[in-house]
């Protein structure tokens, strides 16, 4: 039986926040409310596009629709932000490429808006790309096996496999789809990532310990300066030349 890591020390960390792609089914939204739990921190999950709908004057399931489906949101942050007039939808004029944009462009206002206030966990939404020029945020993907998602999401969502299988499908190709609309990225490309994480064996529990630790790393960091940064940092030339692996033929 796993044991909740929220009761673990966490040391203090200059880090503002950590953003969490996952695949669906992987575990990554429960990862992220249990960081948030040992961390202390504001887990930005399913109230934002609540709030956000709020603050356009849109309904939540219009919203839903402009943002891959997910919600969540601080709505301390929110309440005070004075960047939007109210929004019924989509309006005369307007394309569905020109209201995704405009959603996405408040959303981003709200992200910002979320991380200067800090100690936030970000699942979803993009944040990976919107805030990858910032060091003091840690990027993680989570990823597992399909057949072990299928199990997962069969059992919590008390589907059949089959429609566990297609709800995965569906999912995954949402999120792809909206990032690469509105970044113009791939949800898998490893490079936006500080951590990638496969619970296909490891646990929940000990996922959120590697997250905590490389936080904690990362944040170690924050004052080397950049070109002192990569895997090459302190080190000298190769003794000799590298040699090269040849098949024999």
């Amino acid at each position: 039986m796993e044991t909740d890591a929220g009761d673990q020390p966490t040391p203090p960390t200059r880090m503002r926040g950590v953003t969490i792609s996952r695949e669906y089914g992987s575990g990554g939204g429960e990862i992220a409310a249990r960081l948030a739990r040992r961390l202390g921190w504001q887990l930005v999950d399913h109230q934002l596009v609540t709030e956000v709908a709020r603050a356009l004057g849109e309904t939540e399931e219009v919203a839903g629709r402009s943002d891959e489906h997910v919600a969540g949101f601080v709505a301390r942050v929110i309440d005070g932000l004075q960047w939007v007039a109210p929004w019924s939808g989509g309006q005369p004029g307007h394309t569905a490429d020109e209201d995704l944009r405009r959603h996405y462009e408040a959303l981003c206002t709200v992200i910002r808006a979320v991380m200067e206030v800090g100690q936030v966990v970000i699942v979803g939404r993009g944040a990976q790309a919107l805030l990858a020029d910032r060091r003091d945020v840690l990027h993680v993907r989570v990823v597992a096996p399909l057949e072990r998602r299928v199990g997962y999401v069969a059992g919590r969502e008390g589907l059949s496999p089959e429609a566990a299988r297609d709800r995965i499908r569906r999912k995954d190709g949402d999120r792809a789809h909206y990032l690469q609309a509105v970044e113009r990225v791939r949800p898998d490309d490893p490079h936006l990532y500080d951590v990638v994480i496969n619970t296909g064996v490891l646990s929940l529990d000990q996922a959120v310990e590697i997250v905590a630790t490389a936080l904690a790393a990362k944040g170690e960091r924050l004052d080397v300066p950049e070109k002192e940064l990569g895997p090459g940092a302190g080190l000298g030339p190769y003794p000799a030349a590298p040699g090269e692996l040849r098949l024999r033929r």
